[in-house]
Protein backbone atom coordinates (compact mmCIF):
# COMPACT_ATOMS: atom_id res chain seq x y z
CA UNK A 1 0.00 0.00 0.00
CA UNK A 2 1.32 3.50 -0.99
CA UNK A 3 2.67 5.76 1.98
CA UNK A 4 0.45 8.89 1.84
CA UNK A 5 2.42 11.72 -0.07
CA UNK A 6 4.27 14.32 2.42
CA UNK A 7 2.31 17.52 2.86
CA UNK A 8 3.15 20.46 1.36
CA UNK A 9 6.13 22.81 2.70
CA UNK A 10 5.73 26.43 2.95
CA UNK A 11 7.88 29.02 0.55
CA UNK A 12 9.40 32.17 2.16
CA UNK A 13 8.27 34.98 -0.29
CA UNK A 14 8.86 38.91 0.93
CA UNK A 15 6.27 41.51 -0.50
CA UNK A 16 7.45 45.15 -0.53
CA UNK A 17 4.92 47.23 1.39
CA UNK A 18 3.21 48.60 -1.94
CA UNK A 19 2.37 45.66 -3.42
CA UNK A 20 0.63 43.70 -0.70
CA UNK A 21 -2.52 44.74 -1.46
CA UNK A 22 -1.66 43.51 -5.39
CA UNK A 23 0.05 40.24 -4.31
CA UNK A 24 -3.64 39.16 -2.09
CA UNK A 25 -5.53 40.13 -5.59
CA UNK A 26 -3.48 37.90 -7.47
CA UNK A 27 -3.36 35.16 -4.41
CA UNK A 28 -7.23 35.14 -4.35
CA UNK A 29 -7.82 35.79 -8.26
CA UNK A 30 -5.65 31.73 -8.36
CA UNK A 31 -6.71 30.15 -5.62
CA UNK A 32 -10.34 30.90 -5.32
CA UNK A 33 -11.95 32.99 -2.75
CA UNK A 34 -10.27 32.98 0.31
CA UNK A 35 -11.21 33.53 4.19
CA UNK A 36 -9.02 35.25 6.60
CA UNK A 37 -8.00 35.13 10.37
CA UNK A 38 -5.49 38.04 12.25
CA UNK A 39 -3.72 37.71 15.33
CA UNK A 40 -1.98 40.14 16.55
CA UNK A 41 1.23 38.82 14.87
CA UNK A 42 -0.12 37.65 11.75
CA UNK A 43 -2.93 37.00 9.40
CA UNK A 44 -3.90 33.96 8.02
CA UNK A 45 -5.36 33.47 4.86
CA UNK A 46 -7.12 30.26 3.33
CA UNK A 47 -8.06 29.75 0.15
CA UNK A 48 -11.17 27.79 -1.64
CA UNK A 49 -8.41 25.10 -3.04
CA UNK A 50 -6.79 24.81 0.20
CA UNK A 51 -3.60 27.31 -0.40
CA UNK A 52 -2.46 28.73 2.81
CA UNK A 53 -0.37 31.75 3.51
CA UNK A 54 0.52 33.45 6.48
CA UNK A 55 1.60 37.04 6.65
CA UNK A 56 3.68 38.43 9.04
CA UNK A 57 3.79 42.00 8.86
CA UNK A 58 6.19 44.35 10.23
CA UNK A 59 5.80 46.41 12.91
CA UNK A 60 3.31 44.50 15.07
CA UNK A 61 0.95 44.08 16.82
CA UNK A 62 -2.10 44.43 14.12
CA UNK A 63 -5.69 44.93 15.15
CA UNK A 64 -7.63 42.88 17.03
CA UNK A 65 -8.15 40.34 15.44
CA UNK A 66 -11.32 38.93 13.70
CA UNK A 67 -12.14 36.49 10.65
CA UNK A 68 -14.68 36.94 7.57
CA UNK A 69 -14.98 35.78 3.67
CA UNK A 70 -13.96 38.99 1.69
CA UNK A 71 -11.49 41.41 -0.50
CA UNK A 72 -8.50 41.17 0.19
CA UNK A 73 -8.50 44.79 1.46
CA UNK A 74 -10.01 44.44 4.68
CA UNK A 75 -7.30 41.22 5.42
CA UNK A 76 -6.47 41.94 8.98
CA UNK A 77 -6.10 45.52 8.16
CA UNK A 78 -2.68 44.76 7.19
CA UNK A 79 -2.46 46.73 3.81
CA UNK A 80 -2.79 50.32 5.92
CA UNK A 81 -0.94 49.38 8.97
CA UNK A 82 2.14 48.27 5.96
CA UNK A 83 1.71 51.89 4.22
CA UNK A 84 1.59 53.67 7.78
CA UNK A 85 3.85 56.54 7.83
CA UNK A 86 5.83 55.93 11.34
CA UNK A 87 9.31 57.27 12.72
CA UNK A 88 11.65 54.46 12.75
CA UNK A 89 15.28 54.41 13.92
CA UNK A 90 17.61 52.71 12.12
CA UNK A 91 21.30 51.17 13.29
CA UNK A 92 23.39 48.98 11.11
CA UNK A 93 26.88 47.23 12.37
CA UNK A 94 29.32 45.19 10.83
CA UNK A 95 33.19 45.08 11.97
CA UNK A 96 34.50 48.04 10.43
CA UNK A 97 31.21 49.99 9.12
CA UNK A 98 27.98 51.48 11.15
CA UNK A 99 25.17 54.03 10.32
CA UNK A 100 22.19 55.07 11.80
CA UNK A 101 19.38 56.95 10.89
CA UNK A 102 16.12 58.36 11.87
CA UNK A 103 13.52 57.88 9.00
CA UNK A 104 10.16 59.49 8.53
CA UNK A 105 7.91 57.24 6.35
CA UNK A 106 10.16 56.52 3.54
CA UNK A 107 12.46 59.73 3.82
CA UNK A 108 15.83 60.01 5.81
CA UNK A 109 15.89 63.10 8.23
CA UNK A 110 19.14 62.68 9.59
CA UNK A 111 21.99 60.53 9.54
CA UNK A 112 25.60 59.74 10.57
CA UNK A 113 27.58 56.98 8.54
CA UNK A 114 31.21 56.22 9.62
CA UNK A 115 33.76 53.32 9.40
CA UNK A 116 37.23 52.07 11.88
CA UNK A 117 39.63 50.06 10.59
CA UNK A 118 39.05 45.85 11.81
CA UNK A 119 42.14 44.01 10.66
CA UNK A 120 40.80 40.29 9.35
CA UNK A 121 41.83 37.26 11.19
CA UNK A 122 45.77 36.07 11.03
CA UNK A 123 46.88 32.58 10.27
CA UNK A 124 50.30 33.08 11.83
CA UNK A 125 51.17 31.29 15.29
CA UNK A 126 53.52 31.98 17.99
CA UNK A 127 53.53 35.45 19.52
CA UNK A 128 53.09 37.17 16.23
CA UNK A 129 49.57 36.03 16.20
CA UNK A 130 49.19 36.59 20.09
CA UNK A 131 50.38 40.46 19.00
CA UNK A 132 48.09 40.69 15.87
CA UNK A 133 45.15 38.96 18.49
CA UNK A 134 45.42 41.75 20.74
CA UNK A 135 45.36 44.35 17.99
CA UNK A 136 42.79 43.01 16.58
CA UNK A 137 40.85 43.34 19.95
CA UNK A 138 41.59 46.97 20.40
CA UNK A 139 40.20 47.71 16.52
CA UNK A 140 37.09 45.58 17.34
CA UNK A 141 36.40 47.47 20.95
CA UNK A 142 37.33 51.14 18.90
CA UNK A 143 34.67 49.82 16.15
CA UNK A 144 32.16 49.23 18.17
CA UNK A 145 32.30 52.31 20.55
CA UNK A 146 32.55 54.39 17.77
CA UNK A 147 29.01 52.87 16.46
CA UNK A 148 27.57 53.23 20.06
CA UNK A 149 29.15 57.09 19.83
CA UNK A 150 27.00 57.57 16.84
CA UNK A 151 23.95 56.04 17.66
CA UNK A 152 23.84 58.48 20.82
CA UNK A 153 24.23 60.90 18.52
CA UNK A 154 21.70 59.99 16.06
CA UNK A 155 18.73 57.89 17.45
CA UNK A 156 18.59 58.80 21.41
CA UNK A 157 17.81 62.50 21.33
CA UNK A 158 14.57 60.78 18.93
CA UNK A 159 14.01 57.73 21.61
CA UNK A 160 10.82 59.17 23.18
CA UNK A 161 9.46 60.18 19.51
CA UNK A 162 10.75 56.55 17.70
CA UNK A 163 7.95 53.67 16.43
CA UNK A 164 10.68 51.46 16.33
CA UNK A 165 14.58 50.59 16.33
CA UNK A 166 15.42 48.37 13.29
CA UNK A 167 19.26 46.76 12.81
CA UNK A 168 20.95 45.22 10.93
CA UNK A 169 24.31 43.97 9.87
CA UNK A 170 26.51 41.13 12.42
CA UNK A 171 24.35 40.41 15.23
CA UNK A 172 27.33 39.77 17.71
CA UNK A 173 28.47 43.36 16.71
CA UNK A 174 24.70 44.89 17.21
CA UNK A 175 23.97 43.38 20.21
CA UNK A 176 27.56 44.55 21.54
CA UNK A 177 26.98 48.01 20.71
CA UNK A 178 23.12 48.00 22.23
CA UNK A 179 25.11 46.73 25.54
CA UNK A 180 26.33 50.42 25.71
CA UNK A 181 24.63 51.55 28.94
CA UNK A 182 23.80 55.33 27.22
CA UNK A 183 21.63 53.17 24.74
CA UNK A 184 18.84 51.79 27.00
CA UNK A 185 16.00 53.68 26.01
CA UNK A 186 16.22 52.61 22.40
CA UNK A 187 16.34 48.75 23.32
CA UNK A 188 12.64 48.38 24.42
CA UNK A 189 12.05 49.79 20.52
CA UNK A 190 14.53 46.87 18.97
CA UNK A 191 11.86 45.05 16.54
CA UNK A 192 13.32 41.73 14.57
CA UNK A 193 14.29 40.80 12.05
CA UNK A 194 17.40 41.58 11.87
CA UNK A 195 18.17 43.33 8.68
CA UNK A 196 21.16 41.26 6.40
CA UNK A 197 23.01 43.73 4.80
CA UNK A 198 26.48 44.20 3.26
CA UNK A 199 28.88 47.12 4.90
CA UNK A 200 26.88 50.05 6.25
CA UNK A 201 27.34 53.02 3.70
CA UNK A 202 25.00 55.63 3.14
CA UNK A 203 23.28 54.07 0.22
CA UNK A 204 22.47 50.88 2.13
CA UNK A 205 21.28 52.99 5.15
CA UNK A 206 19.15 54.70 2.12
CA UNK A 207 17.81 51.13 1.03
CA UNK A 208 16.54 50.13 4.55
CA UNK A 209 12.72 50.90 4.01
CA UNK A 210 12.47 48.88 1.83
CA UNK A 211 13.34 45.70 3.59
CA UNK A 212 11.79 46.49 7.35
CA UNK A 213 8.49 47.27 5.49
CA UNK A 214 7.92 44.13 3.90
CA UNK A 215 5.51 41.44 4.58
CA UNK A 216 7.16 37.86 5.03
CA UNK A 217 4.69 35.41 3.38
CA UNK A 218 4.76 31.55 3.80
CA UNK A 219 2.70 30.03 0.92
CA UNK A 220 1.55 26.75 1.03
CA UNK A 221 0.46 25.94 -2.66
CA UNK A 222 -2.44 22.82 -2.18
CA UNK A 223 -2.61 22.94 -6.33
CA UNK A 224 0.31 21.73 -8.11
CA UNK A 225 2.20 24.05 -10.47
CA UNK A 226 0.39 26.99 -8.84
CA UNK A 227 2.42 29.66 -7.41
CA UNK A 228 0.42 32.52 -5.25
Amino acid sequence: MPSPSAPPQPRRVVVPAERVQGWLDRFAARHGETTWESTADAVEVTAADGSTARLLPPFPPLAPPRAETGAAAVYGGIVAHVLADRRVGVLLVRLGGHAAGVFEGTGLVSSKVGNRQVHGRSAAGGWSQQRFARRREGQVRVALEAAADVAVRVLLPEAARLDAVVVGGDRRSVDAVLEDRRLAPLRPLVVEPLLDVPDPRLTVLQSTPDAFRAVRVDVVDRVYGQQG
